[in-house]
């Protein structure tokens, strides 16, 4: 039977696997809680690639000195299956002791530190300065032809703030990366 003549509602004759559909992808941000020791950070970033995801974003730092862990934040796509498989998985290498999908939390907190390098001169200077001021920017280095700005927030907030300097003079950007916590008494 070939494709040409086959019926609809009939099984498909097909040797390749039939996908489901796993349903739409999906950002997530995770919190993986690990112990800090040499190569956690490459064993977690490298579960998460080998799956075929891109890291959008990636945070990393002690958080206790006390109990030795460090706090990696992973903002990655995918279906809710695949995270749910990478979850999983994150949960059983040796040195996580916990992972937590920050993006389902309804009480957590996200932001994000960009540094911002504007080159310019004129009236591009008094725009950059007039927009810094509504996106709440602080100009952390000024010379007579740049800015450097701080600006924290949210990422949305962030990207808009970029877009809006790019015809000012933008020249460079470092940014930190989504950092998260939930809000409350309760701990991570």
């Amino acid at each position: 039977m070939t494709a040409a003549n086959s019926t609809p509602g009939a099984p498909s004759q097909s040797v390749y696997p039939v996908t489901r559909d796993e349903g739409a992808e999906r950002e997530v941000i995770l919190a993986v809680i690990v112990d800090n020791e040499p190569g956690v950070l490459s064993r977690v970033v490298g579960l998460v690639s080998a799956r075929g995801y891109n890291i959008e974003s990636l945070t990393v730092a002690e958080t206790d000195v006390e109990k030795h862990t460090s706090r990696i934040t992973v903002v990655t796509t995918g279906t809710p299956s695949k995270i749910e498989q990478i979850k999983a998985q994150l949960g059983r290498l040796v040195p996580v002791r916990r992972v937590i999908d920050v993006s389902a939390e309804t009480d957590a907190l996200e932001r994000e530190l960009a540094l911002i390098k504007v080159v310019n001169e004129g009236e591009n200077r008094l725009e950059a300065m007039r927009l810094s001021d509504i996106f709440r920017a602080r100009a952390l280095d000024t010379t007579h032809t740049s800015f450097v700005f701080e600006i924290t927030g949210a990422r949305e907030k962030i990207n808009a703030f970029i877009d809006l300097m790019k015809p000012l003079g933008l020249s460079e950007v470092s940014r930190t990366g989504v950092l998260s916590i939930r809000r409350g008494v309760e701990k991570d």
